[in-house]
C-alpha cells in the first residue's frame, strides 16, 4: 500500500494491513460485557478488606482474586487504547479509553488496602502463612517486593487518596496525546518532485533523510513553527507532568522523582548518573562523528537538520513490506528456528498494524495483554529505517510472548529496564547481516554511516534526553518555574554541549522538548542507552558464537518479572552497575567511526 499525497481514513486502509484487534475482543459488545463483567469483580473485592491478616488461605485467595481484576482490567485497557490509537479523531473510541483510564482509577481504590495490609503481617506469620497454605509460595517475590518498599507504602486511607488522584496525575499525558496526535497540523510542504505533499509525524523523518537540503530545511522549520505557536500552553502542561510526578514521589517519601521512578525495578541511581558520566567522557566521539558528517556531505555549516541525510547515497531507497519481513527474517537467523518460528507467526497472524492513516498514534510501538499474543503498531513508510523498527518492535513483540509463555501472570511483564534490550539485540543482529550481505564499498559505508546514527539517536541522544530530564526535574523540585524559555534555555544548551563546535545549533531546535511523548513517562529514555548497551555486548556475543549464549538470551527473554532487572541481565554475562557495557558500547561506535574514515 503506497501512501502518497493525502492520508487515507483508517476505514480506507484494507484488512489484511491492519493488526487482529477482533483477537482481543470481536466487538466493542464484548468490550462493554467484560467491562461490566471487571467492574462487578472489583466491587467484589472488598469483601477481603480487613481480612489478609487473618490465614494464608485468605491470603492466596485475595491476591488470586487482584491478578484476576488485573487480568482482565488489561484486555479492557489494552483494546480501548489501541482502538483509540487507530484514530484519535474518533469519539467513540476516544470515550472507550476515558472510560477504561477512569475504571483503572477506580479498581486503586477498591485494592488500595491490599498493600497496607500486607505490610501489617509480622514477618514470623507470614512464614508461617507460607506453610500452612503452599499455593501462597506463587506470591513470595511479590510480597518481598512489597515489603522491600516498605517506607513508600502508605495507609490504607491515603492509599486510596492517591489512587483517586491517579486519574487526574493522568491528564498532562492525555493532553498531549490528544494536542500532538489529534490537532497538530504541520501543513503542506514542497518534497523533491515539486508535489505539495502533507507533513506528518509519520513523515518527518523521510524529510529529514532527504537529498535536498532545501526539504529538509523546510520540514524542520515548518515542524517546530507548529509546536512554537503553542510553546506556552506545551510549557504548562509539561510543568504540570513535571509537578504531578513530583507530587506522587514526595507522598511516597521518595527524594526526587527520579528516585521514585527506579525504585520500581531496584536500580540504583548510580546506574543512571553512570550512563550520563560515561557518554560524557565520550562526547568527543560525537564530535568527531558530526565533523566526519560536515566533511562528506560537502557543507560550509552543517545544521540540524543535517542530522538524518545518510552521508552515502543509497542504491536502494523503497522496501516493501514483504520484502522488509525477508530482510528481518533473515537477518534474526542466529537466534533459532524457535525464535524464527515466533517471528513468522507474529508476521502471518495479525499482530501489525502497518500503515500511516489519518489520526493514527504517531511512532511505533508493542504492547498487548496477558492471554493473548502481542501487537505492534507502525507507521510503515518504506525506507530502511523502517526496516529496523520492524525488527526493533517484533524483539519487544517477542520478548512479551516468551515471558508470557514461561512465567505465571505476577511475574509475566517485564520491568522497562530491560524492555529496549531484545529490541535493540534485533537491530545489532540485522546491521550485521546487512552488512555482510552488501555488495560493494558504498553500500557498507551507507549501512555503517546508518548504524552509527542508530547509536547516536540512541546511546547519545537518549542520554541527552536523560540529562534534560534530571535538569527539569530538579528545577521543579526546587521551585523554579519552568516556562517555554526556561525549558528552551536547557534543552538548547544541551544541544551545543552534545553536537560540538561543528555543528550550527538552530534556535529552533530549542523546542524538540515538546515533541518528545516518552518525556510524559518520566525517566524512561534512559533506559534506551543502558538497554542499547546491553544489547550490543549480549549481540557481540551471540555473534562471536559464545557457547550457550543464545540458550542464556532465551532464558533472559522468559524471565519476565521474576528477578530484579540488574540480575536477568547477568544470566547473559552483562552487569549494568559497571560502567563496563556503556563503555564498551561506546567503543563499538568508534570502531564502526574508523571504518567509515577508512572506506
Amino acid at each position: 500500500m503506497e501512501q502518497k499525497g493525502k492520508l487515507p481514513a483508517r476505514m480506507e486502509v484494507p484488512a489484511k494491513d491492519k493488526w487482529h484487534i477482533e483477537d482481543l475482543y470481536s466487538t466493542d459488545e464484548k468490550w462493554e460485557e467484560e467491562f461490566e463483567e471487571l467492574k462487578k469483580k472489583a466491587e467484589n473485592f472488598g469483601r477481603f478488606q480487613g481480612r489478609l491478616g487473618e490465614c494464608g488461605k485468605v491470603l492466596f485467595e485475595a491476591l488470586k482474586a487482584q491478578d484476576e481484576i488485573s487480568k482482565l482490567l488489561e484486555r479492557v485497557y489494552v483494546y480501548a487504547s489501541q482502538k483509540n490509537h487507530e484514530d484519535m479523531g474518533n469519539g467513540t473510541y476516544q470515550q472507550l479509553y476515558m472510560r477504561s483510564q477512569a475504571l483503572m482509577s477506580q479498581i486503586g481504590d477498591i485494592c488500595a488496602f491490599v498493600e497496607p495490609e500486607i505490610l501489617k503481617i509480622p514477618d514470623e506469620t507470614l512464614d508461617k502463612f507460607y506453610k500452612e497454605e503452599p499455593e501462597l509460595s506463587l506470591y513470595r517475590r511479590y510480597l518481598d517486593e512489597k515489603r522491600r518498599r516498605r517506607e513508600h507504602i502508605l495507609t490504607e486511607e491515603m492509599e486510596g487518596v492517591l489512587a483517586k488522584a491517579s486519574q487526574m496525575g493522568n491528564g498532562p499525558q492525555n493532553i498531549f496525546q490528544m494536542f500532538n496526535n489529534a490537532d497538530l497540523d504541520f501543513g503542506m510542504i514542497t518534497d523533491e518532485d515539486g508535489q505539495k505533499v502533507q507533513l506528518t509525524h509519520g513523515r518527518y523523518i523521510q524529510f529529514m533523510e532527504s537529498q535536498d537540503q532545501k526539504v529538509r530545511r523546510e520540514a524542520f522549520e515548518s515542524l517546530y513553527r507548529a509546536y512554537g505557536q503553542f510553546k506556552n500552553t506545551l510549557a504548562a502542561v509539561f510543568e504540570a507532568n513535571v509537578t504531578q510526578e513530583l507530587f506522587f514521589s514526595r507522598m511516597r517519601k521518595y527524594g526526587s522523582s527520579l528516585e521514585a521512578a527506579l525504585d520500581g525495578g531496584n536500580i540504583p541511581l548510580s546506574v543512571y548518573d553512570g550512563l550520563i558520566s560515561q557518554v560524557h567522557e565520550n562526547l568527543y566521539r560525537m564530535h568527531d562523528y558530526i565533523t566526519l558528517r560536515k566533511e562528506l556531505l560537502g557543507l560550509n555549516e552543517l545544521h540540524m537538520y543535517d542530522v538524518y541525510v545518510p552521508l552515502v547515497k543509497q542504491s536502494r531507497n523503497h522496501y516493501t513490506f514483504e520484502q522488509a519481513k525477508e530482510i528481518v527474517r533473515e537477518g534474526l537467523a542466529p537466534l533459532g528456528a524457535d525464535y524464527q518460528a515466533i517471528l513468522q507467526e507474529g508476521f502471518d497472524g495479525g499482530w501489525i498494524d502497518i500503515y500511516e492513516n489519518q489520526g493514527k498514534r504517531s511512532g511505533a510501538y508493542s504492547w498487548g495483554a496477558y492471554g493473548t499474543h502481542p501487537f505492534v503498531l507502525m507507521n510503515y513508510n518504506g525506507s530502511l529505517n523502517h526496516v529496523f523498527t520492524l525488527a526493533h518492535e517484533m524483539g519487544h513483540a517477542i520478548h512479551s510472548y516468551y515471558s508470557d509463555k514461561t512465567q505465571p501472570y505476577p511475574y509475566a511483564g517485564y520491568r522497562i529496564f530491560v524492555a529496549e534490550v531484545a529490541s535493540t539485540c534485533n537491530e545489532a543482529l540485522l546491521i550485521h547481516y546487512l552488512l555482510e550481505q552488501a555488495k560493494d564499498k558504498a553500500e557498507k559505508k551507507y549501512l555503517i554511516n546508518y548504524f552509527l546514527d542508530q547509536f547516536r539517536a540512541t546511546l547519545y541522544r537518549q542520554t541527552m534526553f536523560a540529562e534534560f530530564e534530571k535538569k527539569v526535574h530538579q528545577m521543579g523540585q526546587e521551585g523554579e518555574s519552568l516556562t517555554a524559555d526556561a525549558l528552551c534555555r536547557v534543552y538548547y544548551d544541551l544541544n551545543c554541549e552534545y553536537f560540538g563546535k561543528d555543528m550550527v545549533v538552530d534556535e529552533q531546535i530549542a523546542m524538540e522538548w515538546a515533541r518528545i511523548p516518552h518525556f510524559y513517562t518520566a525517566f524512561y529514555v534512559y533506559q534506551y542507552a543502558t538497554g542499547f548497551s546491553a544489547a550490543i555486548a549480549i549481540s557481540s556475543k551471540i555473534l562471536k558464537g559464545e557457547p550457550g549464549i543464545v540458550e542464556k538470551y532465551k532464558k533472559f527473554l522468559s524471565g519476565g518479572s521474576s528477578q530484579d532487572p540488574i540480575d536477568l541481565l547477568k544470566i547473559c554475562g552483562i552487569d549494568m552497575t559497571s560502567p563496563e557495557p556503556v563503555k564498551e558500547a561506546l567503543a563499538v561506535f568508534g570502531e564502526y567511526l574508523e571504518m567509515l574514515k577508512q572506506l
